[in-house]
């Protein structure tokens, strides 16, 4: 494993075209719902236009990264886990993987992915490592997991435990087999002691509010390809793996840290699952 400091990038997906900002994308209409001033109109119509369907979807969205930061938090500090993959980065915004991975243990390598270049270009000059530790990104689909393992492996020691986070990104990957293919052979790269975080649209949180917002979001992506599921469905991701308490809930019902993130509307499923 290398010992460089800096941060870096890794060009997985050089050759794509660059992004169109005519066409909503994920990663901005998600910055768009956080607050956020990296986005375009197309994001902010797709923004919109899920609002008016869900008005939750502000506070959902911020429930998940609450959900990120706690989870980070408790694996870096109650398991010891110095190795974070964090697919579907998203733009930078408060509460980072590696600003509460290193906040806890400065040494800590984490590894952003996703394929948006905005996000990528903002990774770089933002997501700044700590002189202990070091933080990557790499320019990659989840749809590609041997390229994101091999890119990664640059940066991370994959003989040692490491935390998968798949955050809010598997309900883009319509194919539910696929899906599932894409999270066991992530996994197959980490050994046993390594962790997997998910959050998941919900298909039954606020059903029809959520199909509506899906219909509306699918309409306007670039992709187009959201899809909410069911909580059993969500659950069989973790099959195989030891599930931690609570199990698969609510992110605002996973280990609050507050009567505040508790309260938190979200249409959104979260767990935190251990590879034996």
């Amino acid at each position: 494993m290398p010992g460089a400091k800096a941060p870096r990038r890794a060009d997985a997906g050089r050759g794509r075209p660059g992004f169109d900002a005519s066409v909503a994308h994920p990663a901005r209409v998600y910055d768009y719902w956080l607050g956020g001033k990296d986005n375009f109109e197309a994001d902010r119509i797709a923004g919109e236009a899920a609002i008016a369907a869900y008005p939750a979807i502000r506070m959902s969205a911020r429930a998940n990264r609450a959900f990120l930061a706690r989870t980070v938090r408790y694996l870096s500090a109650g398991e010891g886990i110095r190795q974070f993959v964090d697919i579907g980065t998203g733009l930078p915004t408060a509460d980072n993987t590696h600003e509460v991975a290193q906040s806890v243990a400065p040494q800590s390598r984490i590894v952003y992915v996703d394929n948006d270049p905005l996000v990528l270009s903002h990774a770089r000059a933002l997501l700044t490592s700590c002189p202990e530790g070091v933080t990557a990104y790499l320019d990659a689909d989840i749809r590609d997991p041997d390229q994101i393992i091999e890119q990664a492996a640059e940066t991370l020691d994959f003989t040692r435990p490491t935390a998968v986070m798949l955050l809010a990104i598997l309900h883009y990957v319509p194919d539910l087999g696929e899906a599932r293919r894409i999270v066991d052979r992530l996994l197959s790269a980490v050994p046993s002691g390594s962790f997997l975080v998910i959050s998941h649209a919900a298909s039954d949180i606020a059903a029809a509010e959520m199909a509506e917002m899906e219909r509306r979001l699918n309409e306007l992506l670039a992709d187009g390809n959201h899809v909410g599921r069911a909580r059993h469905v969500v659950a069989q991701f973790f099959e195989g793996l030891d599930l931690l308490e609570p199990g698969v809930v609510r992110v605002t019902e996973w280990r609050p840290e507050s009567q505040v993130e508790a309260s938190m509307p979200t249409t959104l499923w979260g767990g935190v699952a251990r590879k034996p």
